[in-house]
């Protein structure tokens, strides 16, 4: 899958950038390179292969180190609402953003 200029341009006007010709062009460029090496790895069949918690399991055992689940810290809602501009029945209240 090939980006094209105008693909890099869409994505920079929805991520709120303003590049300049030169860095769309070297956007373009490196965008492409990912995407091609994406597209290598997805080629390789990988049936039968275990997948890794973490890279350091391919070459020694690793014991997963877990932690109890526990209650480390107290809801306070009233303190952590205190700031908010607008709160109703314990909840934030937004402004309506899709009509």
């Amino acid at each position: 899958m090939a980006l094209t200029p105008e693909d890099v341009s869409r994505i920079a006007h929805l991520a709120r950038l303003e590049l300049k010709p030169a860095a769309e062009a070297e956007l373009l460029t490196q965008l492409n390179g990912f995407f091609g090496i994406v597209e290598r790895m997805s080629a390789v069949d990988t049936s039968g292969v275990e997948p890794l918690y973490t890279p350091l399991s391919a070459i020694q055992a690793v014991r997963l180190r877990l932690r109890d689940d526990v209650v480390s810290e107290t809801g306070d809602r009233d303190a952590n609402q205190r700031s908010a501009p607008a709160v109703q029945d314990g909840l934030f209240l937004v402004p309506k953003v899709i009509e």
